[in-house]
């Protein structure tokens, strides 16, 4: 009888807790897969969190739902197993994907727990997504949600397990934006985690990003990228003088802007070599090359079929009306991340002054001009804060890796050289791209559990996994070792 008690005092006691700081009850969920299948997420039943809006307001104590997954099978409560906390970056976060963190979580007995960012997906705290209501969507309000999320789960899952003051091992996982994410967070928080992977992290705003054009002609090579510079040279005739013909060429007549156009069909070259398929842009346009048959046309058969089909994007990510829309709704992602574009980090695509891919046309003005007609005047991202706040390359932290795919033009925005506590490796091969230690070659289709082994070079991404497993162990040994979430 006094065991029942007990219990139902837990639980209540577990139910009040619950409210009071934020956890709330699941909730009906839509299962939101991937075209590949259940297998791509570990789970993707949403959890519920009261979050706060202004962290940094002393008197706003607005709150919003912002929603989390958690996925423990693979974890051992009874031998204090880690906690990893899986970053979501700038989109929305339908579940767990099952990637190469499910094969650590295996190795470690580690539960997975990820948050999605403020503002995107269903985590959105106004109905309407104006400039004045962006004011809170930040990276560092972001760390401070997840800052906040970490404490509030580590006591849930002491209240679950009956513990009082028990701290489980935590480690910090993240790839792209998330990857930096996940390098600042321990940057700023190193008393709340043991360590963090960044993978592919742009911890480096960069104004006027040069160097992201100048690596897809490294990547390519000098066959593919004589055959991508004259394809460039070709649209921008075709557009001077049909330029309605050309667009709706590429399915993309509702680019009424000329820079939204050349933007979008530049990024359709840059995410052949971004995400580990190379061959399946230079070689039908080497091959048309060679052959002298019409370059552009060649090009557009690419878009159409790979990029807007296989791939999946949709045009709209590229026309500015769609940009202006403050409505949420699934495709709210583009306008959220170009205000952290616009605000914080730039990232600005442009073509370096000679010997360019993408067109000279697509420079500093287009996206100064961009940010206005969207945001409105005085939008402009203050790079400088950014890189002063977080260190950029040269950032100060501790126990954190580094990882980047050599084909990846994101890498020259991470860092690349390893130094004291921060170990960074670039795996080379040719298919190698934005996270490939985490997702594999290529990463379109999802590879499960990150299976490498469409790498062209295999070995190179089972050395850097196996330098990551041994980081990872090391850090974890000497958190528990000191019996803290932290060293």
């Amino acid at each position: 009888m006094e065991m029942t008690t007990l219990t139902m005092v837990l639980f209540l006691l577990s139910m009040l807790w619950s409210v009071s700081h934020g956890f709330v009850p699941p909730r009906t969920f839509r299962n939101s897969l991937s075209r590949s299948g259940s297998n791509n997420y570990l789970t993707t039943e949403e959890l519920w969190f009261n979050q706060t809006l202004d962290h940094f307001s002393p008197y706003d104590h607005r709150q919003f739902e912002q929603r989390y997954y958690e996925f423990l099978d693979y974890f051992r409560p009874a031998e204090n197993g880690p906690i990893f906390l899986k970053i979501c970056g700038e989109s929305a976060c339908n579940g767990i994907t099952n990637d190469y963190i499910s094969v650590l979580a295996k190795k470690f007995g580690a539960a997975v727990v990820s948050l999605e960012h403020r503002y995107y997906g269903k985590s959105s705290p106004f109905k309407s997504l104006s400039t004045e209501n962006l004011r809170y969507l930040s990276s560092k309000q972001a760390l401070f949600d997840l800052a906040v999320f970490r404490q509030r789960y580590q006591e849930s899952l002491n209240l679950k397990h009956n513990r009082e003051s028990t701290e489980n091992p935590w480690f910090v996982f993240g790839v792209s934006y998330s990857g930096a994410l996940s390098a600042w967070f321990r940057l700023k928080f190193p008393h709340l985690t043991c360590g963090s992977l960044a993978s592919s992290a742009v911890v480096l705003a960069v104004y006027n990003f040069t160097e992201f054009d100048q690596q897809i002609g490294e990547s390519a090579g000098a066959e593919c990228k004589a055959a991508l510079q004259e394809t460039t040279k070709l649209v921008e005739q075709r557009l001077a003088s049909n330029g309605k013909a050309l667009k709706k060429l590429f399915n993309a007549g509702e680019l009424e802007i000329d820079g939204d156009f050349l933007y979008f069909l530049a990024d359709a070259a840059v995410t052949a070599f971004q995400y580990g398929n190379p061959d399946t842009l230079c070689t039908p346009l080497v091959e048309a090359k060679n052959a002298g048959e019409d370059l552009v046309d060649a090009y557009a058969k690419y878009i159409k079929d790979y990029y807007l089909g296989k791939f999946g994007v949709s045009v709209q990510t590229y026309n500015q009306k769609h940009l202006k829309n403050p409505a949420v709704s699934e495709g709210s992602g583009d306008r959220l991340w170009w205000f952290q574009v616009c605000t914080e980090v730039a990232y600005f695509q442009v073509a370096p002054s000679n010997d360019s891919i993408r067109s000279s046309k697509v420079d500093t003005r287009y996206h100064l001009d961009l940010c206005k007609n969207v945001f409105g005047e005085g939008i402009y991202p203050d790079v400088e804060m950014t890189n002063i706040y977080y260190g950029g390359t040269e950032i100060a932290g501790s126990k954190i890796i580094f990882t980047n795919g050599s084909q990846d033009p994101w890498r020259h925005a991470s860092k690349q050289i390893s130094s004291p506590d921060m170990p960074s490796y670039v795996i080379t091969c040719h298919n190698c791209g934005h996270g490939t230690d985490m997702r594999g070659c290529p990463q379109s289709p999802l590879s499960i559990e990150g299976n490498a082994q469409n790498c062209s070079s295999p070995d190179a991404v089972h050395k850097v996994r196996q330098h990551i497993i041994e980081n990872i162990d090391l850090w974890l040994s000497q958190c528990k070792e000191t019996g803290r979430s932290y060293m």
